[in-house]
């Protein structure tokens, strides 16, 4: 037809639904067409309603002029994909107001699918404000049934949810059956689920190929997860040949997302447990805090203990250590201190106006105030904050050479914030000749603390040969390292939890999954729990072999 009209595709556009059913048009006299649309009484219940477009919600008009043509029903022309569309005024060449066709049928279809989501919305909002374990599981319930609906992010919650025994009990029969149907439907979190099934023989026969295939189709989908259980995979030549740069290739685009996510507060710490550190030595601290340790610090908190505030804001700010993530509770305990005088409490608050949370709101002239008054005193995390304003010009003007000075004094005093941004801008040459040795020298020493960035950014140094010799072998080992500080790496707490309510089945299979990723401590911890016969899941006949294939996995990462 020449002379085509532009008609939005559908890439451009914000249609729910995507429908190719035609719908007759009743009531209207086909060889006697009005010039005008007719008055709203007179149409039939069943015109269908425009979505989308420029007139989402609004009825059909029939018939309708586009180009020179009037057209008593939706149509496909001036489209390229196919679907059927209408105008909702009698003249679209001059009016433009159109949207997608939609029946009584589609748009009941349409609504369930909205309410489906809704309903989901409101559970996952309830699950992640709550941490009492009685109110999940009423919620898990609760998606349970949206996902009966057919709400494909429901089930996949729920399908991971009956994998782990998370809140619902444990069917790894079911989980299978859902995942298969996600993974059909091109879920790559499903696929990635039955690769993880295929590996570990868990409800199905063992099969490394099927799982290496399912694992490459969740990785094409952007998975995560796939991608850092291929990193590993080729990294150790589990199941494929072994290849450092096709291991490298994998692990840096899992270690992207996990640096692009690092706040300046920093995660939640990964607590790393070996169960068989535990059983030999009970009385080895394992980095937990005891129930009755809390308290305690609580306790000495609430008589105005300084130092146990500033600890106790520290450690529900980041997470760890058997305490939860709780800024609420972290920003109650540095107010505290900081009103008692505590320069370390000021500096953490200024922190948390800097970065803003859902419990205190992002306010750059506020987070000033306390990264200043902190820093007059000399406070290297006050300094630090200092020098991150005056880099990005967060409520002061920019200014590199100021910046530069705040994090050469934090770090002079040992703080991993001034060593990472000082490397920082070493590395790019901000405010300073480029110089990729002093990068390196201030990412390691940053690296030394633990910092997650500092290992990720001497991980792209060696692995582009940056200021260094390139090391294929080395950026791999310091992207490993970053990946698995990932936000998956809280499983490896879950399970343990598990683990110490006497729930082995379901230690087992999270230990699995987070083995399958490469994580050393994981596979100690399967072979350990295997060895004991603690879980009822595998077959007795396989329960040694399979033992000992992640005993060597573990002792192979040293």
């Amino acid at each position: 037809m020449a002379g085509h009209a532009y008609v939005p595709d559908a890439q451009t556009e914000s249609s729910t639904t995507d429908t190719g059913v035609e719908s007759e048009v009743e009531g209207v006299e086909q060889e006697d067409l009005p010039s005008q649309p007719p008055p709203p009484e007179e149409r039939h219940k069943e015109v269908p309603v425009a979505i989308g477009g420029t007139a989402s919600g609004e009825p059909c008009i029939f018939p309708f002029l586009f180009q020179e043509k009037e057209y008593s029903e939706c149509t496909t022309e001036g489209r390229g994909d196919g679907r059927l569309w209408c105008a909702t005024t009698y003249n679209y060449n001059t009016d433009k107001k159109w949207g997608f066709c939609e029946t009584e049928e589609q748009a009941e279809q349409r609504r369930l699918v909205e309410e489906a989501e809704e309903q989901y919305q409101d559970a996952i909002k309830m699950i992640n404000s709550t941490n009492r374990r009685s109110q999940k599981n009423e919620l898990y319930d609760r998606l349970l049934k949206v996902a009966e609906m057919g709400h494909a992010k429901a089930m996949e919650k729920v399908a991971y949810a009956m994998l782990f025994g998370d809140y619902l009990p444990q069917s790894i029969p079911q989980a299978k059956e859902i995942f298969e149907k996600l993974a059909l439907e091109g879920s790559p979190k499903a696929q990635t689920a039955l690769g993880f099934l295929y590996a570990a023989g868990l409800g199905v026969n063992s099969s490394q190929a099927k799982a290496l295939v399912y694992y490459t189709f969740g990785a094409l989908g952007g998975n995560l997860v796939a991608h850092m259980i291929l990193g590993y995979r080729y990294w150790g030549g589990v199941g494929v040949p072994q290849s450092c740069e096709s291991a490298l290739t994998h692990y840096r685009l899992v270690a992207n997302h996990v640096a692009s996510d690092v706040s300046l507060t920093g995660g939640s710490a990964v607590q790393r447990i070996r169960l068989l550190d535990e059983v030999e030595s009970p009385g080895s601290s394992s980095g937990m805090l005891e129930e009755d340790l809390i308290q305690y610090y609580q306790f000495l908190a609430e008589k105005g203990d300084v130092q146990a505030q500033v600890g106790l804001g520290q450690l529900h700010l980041h997470g760890g250590r058997g305490v939860e993530q709780n800024h609420q509770r972290a920003y109650e305990y540095f107010n505290q201190a900081a009103n008692a005088g505590n320069t370390h409490a000021m500096a953490f608050l200024g922190k948390m106006y800097s970065e803003g949370s859902e419990y205190v709101a992002q306010n750059n002239d506020t987070a000033l105030h306390y990264f200043k008054k902190a820093a007059d005193l000399g406070n290297p995390v006050g300094q630090s904050g200092l020098g991150m304003a005056y880099l990005y010009g967060r409520g002061v003007p920019v200014n590199y050479d100021l910046a530069l000075k705040y994090f050469q004094k934090a770090a002079e005093q040992g703080w991993v914030d001034g060593q990472l941004q000082l490397g920082t801008m070493y590395y790019n040459g901000i405010g300073v000749k480029r110089d990729y040795k002093q990068a390196l020298k201030f990412f390691n020493l940053a690296s030394q603390a633990g910092h997650i960035l500092a290992f990720y950014n001497l991980a792209q140094m060696h692995a582009t040969g940056t200021g260094v010799m390139r090391s294929c072998h080395t950026a791999v080992e310091l992207f490993k390292n970053v990946c698995e500080r990932g936000r998956w790496s809280e499983r490896l707490m879950a399970a343990y939890g598990s683990f110490k309510e006497g729930d082995m089945d379901s230690a087992l299979v999270q230990y699995l999954l987070l083995s399958e990723q490469g994580y050393e401590v994981a596979q100690s911890n399967v072979a350990f729990i295997l060895d004991q016969k603690g879980s009822q899941i595998f077959n007795e006949n396989e329960t040694y072999p399979r033992a000992l294939l992640h005993w060597t996995r573990a002792a192979a990462q040293g």
